[in-house]
């Protein structure tokens, strides 16, 4: 479980294409303070570590997860939004967010608003009856309040922050993100009998 605050941009450093995919991902994180099987956010994915290096770790994915999420996409180079699970008593700066990608979206537009930018994506027709005004989604890792919803696109404020601290600042129109939806929209949309 995370929180989608996002504490380091790693970034791809080798793929290797056998049974599974493994990548092999760059970071600043202390490795002697990440435990062998430990669960890394990257760009919202949930991977889990398999090996560590001096200032990488190794992931496998499997054809599930490259089929759901952006990890088929991935080259040497991208740059990843990276978090740690969430230990016990740690602040919830965001919510709560389970690296569980449900879909794609895209980045329909970025424009200026005030210092911030307003950035709008449209998601997958299935996904869009989550997606709620003032509710919380989660993209590319990263915890961002919805500000309008029209229809299956929505609209999010970046602030210069964020775009500093995560991938925002590096992709713009066209970039295909990993949209997760908040939990608690999939279990209401479940009890009031819409399959979730």
């Amino acid at each position: 479980m995370f929180t989608g605050i996002i504490t380091d941009v790693g970034r791809v450093v080798e793929i290797e294409r056998r049974g599974d995919l493994r990548l092999t991902i760059q970071t600043r994180f202390d490795l002697n303070s990440v435990a062998m099987g430990a669960s890394i956010a990257s760009n919202g994915v949930c991977l889990t570590v398999v090996e560590k290096l001096a200032d990488a770790y190794r992931v496998d994915v499997s054809a599930e997860t490259i089929a759901k999420t952006t990890v088929g996409d991935w080259i040497v180079g991208t740059p990843l939004n990276l978090e740690r699970s969430l230990k016990l008593g740690d602040e919830l700066g965001g919510h709560l967010v389970y690296g569980h990608v449900d879909g794609v979206g895209t980045v329909v537009s970025v424009t200026p608003d005030g210092d911030s930018q307003r950035w709008r994506f449209r998601v997958p027709q299935s996904l869009k009856r989550f997606i709620a005004a003032k509710g919380s989604v989660a993209l590319n890792g990263v915890s961002l309040t919805v500000n309008e919803v029209d229809d299956d696109v929505f609209g999010v404020n970046i602030i210069p922050h964020t775009a500093e601290q995560t991938t925002f600042g590096l992709i713009g129109p066209g970039a295909r993100i990993n949209l997760e939806v908040d939990m608690l929209a999939r279990y209401v949309a479940r009890l009031v009998g819409k399959d979730a």
